[in-house]
């Protein structure tokens, strides 16, 4: 079935987003009070490329028509397009190193930072709840 590949296909997004939102919460962990300058630009990077990529799984998200009801309420946030321009401010060349696409997500955006924790925790739920299904434990889930 075509849906399993594209959800397959989705997943490895949201594995690249897993890894840097990983990466960042080491950096955090390891000492937030006597953080240096080259782990401030890691935690930066890792922060950063965990939130583009987020954005990445919403897009395909929405492009494979997918639902769940804890998902898509996270998804009716005005902070999902704050965070569009946080992805393009990230991946895309910007003038001003601090421009409006980082800094609209966090000065504007409505609980960004617990916002973006609880869609990333759902979309794990999501992803390991349909790992399950396919492995015939079709009572974890529904489409």
């Amino acid at each position: 079935m075509k849906i399993d590949e594209y959800i397959f296909t989705l997943h490895k997004y949201f594995i690249w987003a897993d890894r840097m939102r990983y990466h960042f919460k080491q950096i955090l962990e390891d000492g937030c009070q006597s953080i240096n300058s080259k782990e401030r630009i890691l935690a930066n990077l890792y922060m950063s490329c965990w939130y583009g990529h987020i954005y990445v799984v919403i897009e395909g998200w929405k492009k494979l028509g997918l639902s769940d009801t804890k998902i898509d309420k996270l998804l009716k946030s005005p902070n999902v397009d704050l965070l569009k321009l946080y992805r393009n401010g990230v991946f895309h060349f910007h003038k001003n190193y601090l421009g409006e696409p980082f800094l609209g997500f966090i000065q504007k955006g409505q609980n960004s930072v617990q916002w973006v924790h609880e869609l990333h925790n759902e979309f794990s739920r999501f992803f390991l709840n349909w790992a399950d299904y396919k492995k015939g434990r079709k009572n974890v889930i529904q489409f």
